[in-house]
């Protein structure tokens, strides 16, 4: 019997930018052709890495304040459209699945667990990305912001994501890298893991995450010790 039978049934969720994928080259060069486009100066990815997570219109606004240029409110509709335009058309060009995410996916899928992603980006944008690098059909869902009942932090984003790929919040784990995850499983109840290399503001660390992981090979080991105990305190594998 395999040493993970136990996720059997089980769900786990993961947040996309930051979590699965390192997706930062392309939001912020597509961030940086707006600013272009509007005379500002581009932002270096490192600088700009935090400020993914929240949404496309909040990196357009967050973008545009770092370099001292607040947003124009009454031009936002247009800003956004020609992100989401140039996005959708680059939004796997230099993206790529962090190191053993991908075999970390198929070991926990030929367990038996269901997973499913959940997202601020729009699902529209999400899945074909999973799509285009070869991720699609090892998930039972993908819900973006806008398919769900509230965004992340909102913990409904989180239990509606597990409701929809079959599973249960008894039986699930949030997987993310940033506040917006942490807030999410904790409102809903759900066992919390960390990646120690996304984006994120605050240091993962900090988030008080059931278990920290630094590099996916641990993964599937951090889901069934959550799965099957209770941790007393936060870890890191």
């Amino acid at each position: 019997m395999s040493e993970l039978a136990a996720l059997a049934g089980a769900t786990i969720v993961f947040d996309l930018d930051g979590t699965l994928v390192d997706s930062a080259p392309d939001l912020i060069g597509t961030l940086n052709v707006i600013l272009a486009q509007e005379g500002i100066a581009p932002l270096p990815i490192e600088e700009a890495r935090s400020f993914i997570g929240y949404g496309a219109r909040r990196l357009i606004e967050r973008g545009f304040a770092a370099q001292g240029h607040p947003a124009p409110a009454e031009r936002m509709d247009g800003l956004f459209a020609r992100f989401i335009a140039h996005y959708n058309e680059h939004s796997a060009d230099l993206t790529r699945p962090f190191p053993g995410a991908v075999a970390a996916l198929e070991a926990m899928k030929d367990a038996g667990a269901r997973l499913a992603v959940c997202t601020n980006k729009l699902t529209g944008l999400s899945v074909p990305i999973l799509e285009r690098l070869a991720l699609a059909p090892l998930f039972d869902a993908v819900i973006g912001a806008d398919s769900a009942p509230a965004a992340k932090p909102d913990p409904r984003h989180l239990v509606h994501t597990i409701e929809a790929a079959g599973g249960l919040t008894g039986r699930a784990v949030m997987v993310g890298d940033a506040a917006t995850d942490a807030g999410a499983a904790r409102a809903a109840g759900v066992p919390l893991v960390l990646v120690s290399f996304g984006y994120t503001e605050i240091p993962a660390a900090e988030l008080a995450p059931d278990i920290l992981i630094d590099h996916y090979d641990q993964l599937p080991n951090a889901c069934l010790r959550l799965l099957t105990a209770c941790p007393a305190q936060s870890e890191r594998l």
